[in-house]
């Protein structure tokens, strides 16, 4: 489904765009459509864009959990944009594929550890509005993934539901990022 751009594109390519459509199309094959939304008000952009490339140095959580966390908040946000490029990302990152796929229904899949299973709730509990997380939840990724971990996956977290909500509000979808992958993405149970 193509974007809708509630957004319009916008019609100015400075040079800092020009060069995120380079790095793009060599990094991804195409460039993705919120580009070309942010690029409105260019300091944002270089701000984003600086914050993402800060983000991508952080290593306290696995990058597993770190893919399975941020997938879980862009389905339960319901971001198909944000699943379709996390899903291109995983795949070209090697991570597991399957568990990947499987995130928009984890709770019927039995892919996934008892590990992988809370920081899954943990992604959705914090994505409630208000957040729902509960005490035993955090306890026990503290436990088993250490405070610094868990306080990376707060932020990761926090930091997809910035990003889905503006795609959404934004009127982006899916581009087909991972048409490039072997496994569709799981549809979410109407249960």
């Amino acid at each position: 489904m193509p974007s809708t751009f509630r957004i319009p594109r916008s019609a100015g390519r400075g040079p800092t765009v020009r060069l995120v459509e380079v790095v793009s199309r060599r990094l991804w094959g195409q460039v993705p459509d919120g580009i070309y939304v942010v690029a409105h008000h260019p300091r944002m952009l270089r701000s984003v864009l600086s914050l993402e490339r800060k983000v991508q140095r952080w290593k306290e959580l696995d990058p597993h959990l770190q893919t399975y966390a941020v997938a879980a908040t862009a389905a339960y946000v319901g971001c198909s944009w944000c699943l379709d490029f996390g899903y291109f990302i995983a795949h070209t990152e090697g991570l597991d594929e399957r568990k990947v796929s499987e995130i928009p229904r984890w709770r019927e899949s039995d892919v996934y550890s008892p590990l992988e299973r809370d920081v899954l709730a943990y992604a959705e509990a914090m994505s409630d509005t208000p957040p729902t997380v509960e005490d035993a939840l955090s306890h026990r990724l503290q436990d088993a993934l250490g405070v610094p971990a868990v306080v990376e996956l707060t932020q990761l977290v926090a930091l997809e539901n910035m990003r889905a909500r503006f795609n959404c509000a934004a009127g982006l979808e899916s581009q087909g990022f991972s048409a490039a992958c072997d496994l569709p993405l799981a549809v979410p149970s109407t249960t």
